[in-house]
């Protein structure tokens, strides 16, 4: 096995690891916007919830059983959005763990349960071998201007996807270009289907190279192409690709799908 093959092997089994852990992406059980609740009762979820412009305001009494920051709550919090692990997150309801999000200006509470029926009946991550052959140069190169398109989104709502730049490489001798996000360390993110789409692999996938060195190179490597988190489960808002982020080939690499349960 090659240092490659080898690296990604341990990036699987380790991802693998990350998606089954007990707050994960299969843990979460609902995502609440506080907008569709204007009596602050959250299905399922204890206390009263309100939204204010900087703040969500959490009201509950010693019988609603909610800890913050580890003590029990009986009165009221103000609370900012969960910015660290969900692990974390400042808001508990014995072992679950109540996320505030913030999106576009809207609230939201996330619920993570360990014990979801999603994480008890996981069987792991569906992903093609590595092969070299999906591991080619890339080169960025970012607008003049940051830009917002709205794309879609798993929920049916649309939603602002902010892009920083285009991202070329060649596969198989044919040119491809895909429009990416910048993250704050640098590294670029795609959201991306392909011929495989729909049918051998998820309906659309991520990717996201390292940062480009200061002549805008890349490795673009479709062996660590990634599940979505709404893949795991229905309740995350993971932006559809944007116009032009659809490749004509057939990527039969990286993450395809969940293995059949």
């Amino acid at each position: 096995m090659t240092d490659d093959a080898q690296d990604w092997k341990h990036w699987h089994e380790q991802r693998t690891e990350t998606v089954s852990a007990p707050y994960g992406p299969l843990s979460l059980t609902g995502t609440h916007w506080l907008a569709d609740h204007p009596d602050g009762e959250l299905p399922g979820i204890p206390g009263h919830w309100a939204p204010e412009a900087d703040a969500v305001v959490l009201t509950a009494g010693e019988d609603d059983g909610l800890t913050v920051d580890g003590r029990p709550l009986t009165g009221e919090v103000l609370l900012a959005a969960d910015s660290g692990p969900v692990a974390g997150a400042r808001v508990a309801h014995g072992g679950r763990r109540l996320v505030v999000i913030r999106r576009e200006g809207l609230w939201a509470v996330r619920d993570f349960d360990p014990d979801a029926a999603a994480r008890r009946a996981f069987r792991g991550i569906d992903a093609t071998a590595y092969d070299a052959r999906w591991a080619v140069p890339g080169r960025f190169v970012p607008y003049a201007e940051d830009r917002t398109v709205t794309v879609p989104n798993a929920d049916g709502k649309e939603r602002g996807l902010g892009l920083g730049g285009e991202l070329s490489f060649r596969l198989g001798g044919v040119g491809h270009t895909l429009r990416v996000s910048v993250e704050a360390d640098g590294s670029l993110w795609a959201v991306f289907a392909d011929a495989t789409s729909g049918t051998s692999s998820y309906r659309f996938r991520f990717l996201r190279p390292a940062a480009p060195d200061a002549e805008g190179r890349t490795t673009v490597d479709f062996n660590r192409s990634l599940l979505p988190p709404c893949a795991f489960a229905d309740h995350f808002v993971c932006p559809f690709p944007p116009p032009g982020n659809t490749l004509v080939t057939e990527v039969a690499a990286g993450e395809r799908n969940l293995l059949d349960r």
